[in-house]
């Protein structure tokens, strides 16, 4: 008898699943608990139906959701928290039953299938939520539909049922992008192309791991003035495009490559080290001390810093452990993990379409013949060099459009330009798949043909399940021809694999040499 089951990240155990401890490092007690947390949100979404839950019902929804994100929470306790409030607030609401825990990865293959993919989708728009929330911005239809869809979960539906659910949460989630898109561009304005240093300079420092740019802000500014300089690490680097958080001259620069090395390039780091959301891994001894979580990100026996009734954070723990560590006696250089020392990002949706004319102009002229989006989540399991060969192996005539942390593959590459624009643009985070998708919009409507007659192939990996939230809103969308990596989703069944093959061309990825010869056919 398994201990627990989970497959919901990329690194599934033998791709089939989890059951006794996690690929992630979360034990079979965290996994059970967050499982029985979701039944109570079940539970809670039953107990709103035809109510209007309120703001502390609503919070607890996505941040409970986002808990149960792979690589936020291995804190059992926090987790038990969350479900007690879930409790509460929903006996506030008249009560209603949650749903059986044995009802939630057991039953038909197909209809497991189906409600994995819908529940793990609106985990991943919960994170995109929270960091909008945070900012003052919410789509009332966002928030809603996180009680129908976890309704939906409870219920009994057709394979056809299922697929239009799918189709419509994506279409909500392309909502959810666009809103926290406006979060952080009307917080912090539009990103800007910005040269970005793998160079830590010597003395005190903190690097910022994971998507909250409002936890950046704030030690920003906290931090100013005081002789320590922050770095960004993983899905962090992006913030540097944004005009509001790049005029700090503290910001430094880049620190490490993608959220799985963080176990190797942690090792004897002379700063601290704060996880704003995933990916964080369990931290080894030699470092532990150094690393500090916020928000829903928890681990046992980290220091955690919390939220005040105002909403701010007070990170003096961090600044004095900064000033504690000291930093490097000297300028230490880093490369990225092809031996480049600069990277490039800020090239979101306002950067592209501010010099269509060009792009559009080196199409019709033969200059660009095609374009690819590769990116998505990194991982540690083998396969994902495919995403530096392919890049590598693009013909000089193409252009690469990169987001989340998957580009840390071929991100310190210099391929080149065209037109005076580089071959590589950094789009931002992987909530920033929406800048790509309005690029091809805008592209769409100047060639007059529709996104899937473009010259533009996704190759997409991933990981865990903002992934998979970003996938739906694609198939929702329409694109077809999508070739997706480094492997298969567990929890898609051999059936609904078939489905998506079948309607939208869903491709599995196979070497970079058969994959760009059938997409430059």
């Amino acid at each position: 008898m398994s201990n627990m089951f989970c497959f919901q990240c990329e690194q599934t155990v033998a791709g089939k699943g989890c059951t006794n401890t996690g690929a992630c490092g979360k034990t079979a007690v965290v996994s059970n608990a967050q499982d029985e947390l979701t039944c109570a949100l079940v539970g809670l979404s039953r107990a709103a139906e035809g109510k209007a839950p309120g703001k502390k019902a609503d919070e607890l929804m996505m941040q409970a959701l986002f808990a149960t994100i792979t690589n936020v929470s291995f804190d059992e306790k926090q987790i038990k928290k969350l479900k007690k409030a879930v409790m509460e607030e929903k006996a506030a609401l008249g009560g209603a039953e949650d749903m059986a825990i044995d009802m939630l990865w057991n039953g038909n293959e197909d209809i497991v299938s189906l409600r994995s993919t819908l529940l793990l989708g609106i985990r991943g728009m919960a994170a995109y939520a929270w960091h909008a929330y945070v900012l003052g911005k919410e789509d009332r239809e966002v928030t809603e539909w996180f009680y129908k869809g976890m309704r939906a979960l409870g219920d009994e539906h057709s394979v056809d049922e299922w697929l239009a659910l799918l189709m419509e949460f994506g279409k909500v989630n392309l909502g959810c992008m666009a809103l926290l898109d406006e979060a952080n561009t009307s917080a912090y304005g539009h990103p800007e192309p910005t040269e970005v240093s793998t160079t830590v300079e010597k003395g005190p420092f903190i690097v910022v791991s994971g998507h909250d740019l409002l936890d950046l802000k704030q030690l920003l500014d906290q931090t100013e003035g005081k002789g320590i300089n922050i770095y960004t690490h993983s899905e962090m680097l992006p913030a540097h495009g944004y005009p509001g958080l790049k005029k700090y001259t503290h910001l430094k620069g880049n620190f490490g490559t993608a959220w799985q090395n963080q176990q190797k390039e942690f090792i004897d780091i002379k700063g601290p080290v704060l996880f704003t959301t995933n990916c964080l891994m369990p931290p080894k001894a030699s470092y532990a001390d150094r690393i500090f979580t916020t928000a829903v990100v928890a681990y046992p026996g980290l220091q955690h810093i919390t939220e005040g009734e105002n909403g701010g954070k007070d990170f003096s723990p961090l600044i004095e452990k900064a000033l504690e560590l000291g930093g490097w006696n000297e300028d230490k250089q880093f490369t990225g993990i092809n031996g480049g020392n600069s990277l490039m990002t800020g090239f979101a949706r306002n950067t592209v379409l501010g010099v269509a004319d060009k792009v559009i102009d080196a199409v019709k002229a033969g200059a660009i013949k095609h374009f690819f989006l590769v990116g998505g989540c990194d991982g540690a399991k083998p396969g994902r060099n495919y995403y530096t060969d392919f890049v590598r192996k693009t013909p000089d005539d193409t252009v690469i459009l990169t987001l989340a942390c998957g580009k840390y593959r071929f991100n310190d590459l210099n391929i080149g330009e065209i037109g005076g624009l580089p071959r590589i643009m950094d789009m931002g985070q992987c909530n920033d798949a929406f800048s790509a998708i309005q690029v091809a919009i805008a592209l769409s409507e100047a060639f007059d043909l529709s996104v899937n007659e473009l010259p533009l192939t996704l190759v997409l990996s991933w990981y865990e399940q903002k992934a998979v939230c970003i996938l739906l809103t694609l198939l929702a969308l329409g694109i077809r021809k999508i070739y997706i990596g480094p492997s298969i989703p567990a929890f898609l069944s051999s059936n609904v694999l078939n489905v998506l093959v079948e309607k939208f061309q869903l491709t599995p990825i196979s070497t970079p040499e058969e994959d760009l010869e059938k997409i430059l056919a």
